[in-house]
């Protein structure tokens, strides 16, 4: 059989924390333990968020936690000639089309809008309006943005950790942005063209990514290239079950880094709360031949206050 390849893909908007450090822990071990090729894609396509400060501190974190990757880290940004292009191919072929929308453009279409969506649906206002990017923006005097023409039904994703998942994009996120008004390549669409580029075969991230797998199994329909093998696996909250965020500062690998944690301590209970009976104190590379995924429990790990403590106190 043909090996694996895997890859770590760290967005440069913020310091990375212990979640992070679980999950890419976790794709680590996924693609080692088989012998396989691991890839590093730093996507700083986020706008101002993604600094060049996060993209350093993110690779040293990583490689601090005794990670390697094989070859050199790629920048998404430098990218963009191949991100444009398949925007092209879509437009071209019509399963894209040009969208002037805002946000509150959307919002204001809904029926019944709620304050806790995060993404409102999006009700196909532009759809056939427009033939090119010029047209709707002589129009409508606005910047126009891409969004992908999504087809009525339900895919299924077969996740290799959460197991068989049914979504409906069309009903429930609508057409979606695959080139933002600012022309920038939207999430969606830059790590379906990039992972295809890169020969990326799968993709293990986080359970909160698992509605995007729907739409990047769209996106990859629509430019004809296959789907990678899906893994999401559960996150780290915190004592009161909140999802750690880089937006909320919860304490950063960075911060430990310079405390003088010691990484293996990390490592160690990354490894534990992965099914694995390890020491205190543990190098990532002596757990890869001992890692399987299917011994991941299936919940969310919680990060209480004492875990924490002994992390920050287990000094070199």
């Amino acid at each position: 059989m043909t090996a694996p390849v895997g890859r770590l893909a760290p967005s440069p908007t913020g310091l990375l924390h212990l979640g992070h450090a679980r999950t890419f822990l976790l794709a680590y071990w996924h693609i080692r333990a088989r012998s396989g090729r691991l890839l590093m894609r730093l996507e700083d396509l986020d706008g101002p968020r993604a600094e060049p400060r996060y993209a350093d501190a993110a690779l040293e974190d990583l490689a601090w936690l005794g990670l390697d990757w094989d070859g050199p880290a790629l920048l998404q940004s430098t990218e963009l000639e191949r991100l444009n292009a398949a925007i092209s191919k879509l437009l071209g072929q019509g399963l894209a089309y040009p969208c002037v929308c805002t946000r509150g453009d959307i919002r204001g279409a809904q029926s019944a809008p709620h304050a806790e969506d995060v993404e409102p649906r999006y009700p196909g206002t532009c759809r056939g309006r427009f033939a090119s990017f010029s047209e709707a923006e002589q129009k409508s005097g606005r910047a126009a943005g891409a969004r992908l023409l999504v087809p009525e039904g339900a895919v299924v994703i077969d996740d290799g950790v959460m197991g068989s998942c049914d979504w409906d994009v069309a009903r429930d996120v609508g057409d979606f942005l695959i080139a933002k008004r600012d022309k920038a390549p939207a999430y969606q669409l830059a790590v379906v063209v990039d992972d295809h580029a890169e020969g990326v075969t799968e993709v293990l991230r986080g359970r909160d990514l698992l509605p995007s797998a729907a739409r990047q199994w769209h996106v990859q329909t629509a430019l004809g290239i296959p789907h990678p093998s899906w893994f999401h696996v559960p996150l780290v909250t915190d004592a009161a079950g909140r999802r750690l965020a880089k937006r909320e500062a919860d304490l950063s690998l960075q911060e430990l880094r310079a405390g003088g944690t010691d990484p293996r301590a990390i490592v160690a209970w990354a490894a534990r709360s992965a099914g694995l009976d390890v020491g205190e104190r543990v190098n990532a590379s002596e757990v890869t031949p001992h890692f399987d995924l299917g011994r991941l429990p299936r919940t969310d790990v919680r990060l209480d206050p004492s875990a924490l403590a002994m992390l920050k106190s287990a000094r070199y």
